[in-house]
């Protein structure tokens, strides 16, 4: 019985991964899995107390309901397809200590300033 729950759990953090920043309602994950939502409720307690999931309350068709969101989240080529390193004419002479290197060059700063600012609004 255990074996069961530690599948479902995984099934449930997979897809509160896929729904993104924005997250998904428990009501609508419930409908997913095919779970009451006593089921529903325990599983995500559990991946919250687990630091997997945060659980925000949110008043949804007039009821209150919590949206959960991965704090991890899934990887995807997108993320990094523009990264300036892929196409540098530099990089195979870039290195820590070298004259080319990523803790001084403005291409990877900016980048990065780019997809941290980005990343801040999805939240």
């Amino acid at each position: 019985m255990a074996r069961k729950h530690e599948n479902l759990e995984y099934k449930v953090l997979q897809i509160i991964k896929e729904s993104g920043s924005k997250g998904i309602l428990q009501s609508q994950l419930w409908k997913k899995i095919n779970a009451t939502s006593r089921e529903g409720s325990r599983i995500s307690l559990k991946l919250e107390k687990a630091g997997l999931v945060e659980r925000i309350r949110e008043l949804h068709d007039g009821k209150w309901t919590y949206k959960l969101i991965a704090k991890k989240r899934l990887l995807t080529i997108d993320s990094i397809m523009d990264i300036p390193c892929v196409f540098c004419v530099d990089q195979n002479k870039c290195g820590v200590g070298s004259q080319f290197s990523p803790t001084t060059c403005k291409k990877l700063s900016e980048w990065l300033e780019k997809i941290s600012y980005n990343h801040q609004g999805e939240t």
